[in-house]
């Protein structure tokens, strides 16, 4: 049987919850599966759930955003912006209703969390040997850190996978790192070859990434605003404006990619002040998502003075609530 996997790419819980969807799987039914995994995301170019991807015998989305298409048959999701219309919630509702393996939680900290934990309660599945992997991919996705330090320090083999995941995964690495995150310890997976190679050049972006924020930060209020589109960056760091700046309650960086320009926008855990503002409503009245605590909306490049206009009013609506 081929099962499709399409899971949030570009992202270590979307690469955890395909790992944790194909052991539930193949505990269900037996070995035998063929898997394939797609990696989507909301970006201008990036594949999506279509009908086109979801052509297996069964088909999964996991940690992404609702699609209504008559053959998707699972479906894994905590975002809180997971539908993108009421239209789309209805379709969920009613299908689940008739049996379709639908699971929204909202106010989960991870997609691998929700689907460890729906495989015990609604399966009496369990993995120990996956703790570790939904152990980091929760902290990873909910910014759990215990200091932007560690949030941006890369000495740790995990957060170097991360690295490589967030910025270097691509349909045939997810592929090949899936049946070895089920074979061995993530941090044993994280200080594969592969990896190891995949980081190299990116542990130097990450150094330029931080000094071009530190040239190009604006401070409002507890706000620090970031326009990185002068130029295209090589890689974002989610955190990097957090150690930089820890009195901040909220960060804003719009930046252009090779593919478009992106905003995002985040809470600071650290800053030691309450969370006043829905962030993923914020940018889901823009045509984004997220979480309450960090989101993110794409652009075209065509689309770059108003990405930067968006980005400031963000900003400025931020600040305005201190």
């Amino acid at each position: 049987m081929r099962v499709v996997v399409a899971t949030h790419g570009h992202c270590f819980d979307g690469l955890a919850s395909a790992t944790w969807f194909t052991r539930l799987l193949t505990e269900l039914e037996g070995p035998g599966h063929e898997f394939v995994y797609h990696n989507c995301g909301y970006g201008v170019g990036q594949q999506r759930a279509s009908e086109a991807l979801l052509i297996g015998d069964q088909n999964a989305l996991l940690d992404f955003r609702f699609s209504p298409v008559r053959t998707l048959t699972w479906f894994f999701d905590h975002h809180r912006t997971g539908f993108e219309s009421d239209a789309d919630q209805a379709v969920c509702a009613r299908r689940k209703a008739q049996g379709y393996r639908y699971f929204f939680a909202p106010d989960y900290p991870s997609c691998t969390q929700l689907l460890a934990d729906t495989a015990r309660e609604q399966f009496g599945i369990t993995a120990p040997e996956l703790d570790e992997l939904t152990h980091r991919a929760t902290i990873v996705d909910s910014a759990s850190f215990d200091s932007p330090e560690h949030a941006v320090d890369r000495t740790d083999p995990v957060m170097r996978l991360v690295t490589v995941v967030e910025h270097s995964a691509d349909d045939g690495f997810i592929r090949r790192l899936v049946p070895e995150l089920l074979r061995r310890p993530v941090r044993e997976v994280a200080q594969l070859p592969e990896v190891e190679r995949r980081f190299a050049p990116l542990g130097a972006k990450q150094r330029r990434f931080i000094r071009r924020v530190q040239k190009a930060a604006e401070l409002r209020g507890r706000v620090v605003f970031v326009d990185l589109t002068t130029g295209a960056v090589e890689m974002l760091g989610k955190f990097v404006t957090y150690f930089l700046y820890p009195e901040t309650t909220y960060s804003v960086v719009v930046a252009r990619l090779g593919h478009g320009t992106k905003i995002s926008v985040g809470y600071n855990p650290w800053c030691g002040k309450p969370l006043d503002t829905d962030i993923s409503a914020i940018c889901s009245r823009h045509g984004g998502g997220g979480h309450p605590v960090v989101g993110g909306i794409s652009f075209a490049n065509s689309e770059l003075e108003h990405a930067r206009a968006v980005a400031s009013q963000i900003a400025d609506e931020l600040a305005e609530g201190s």
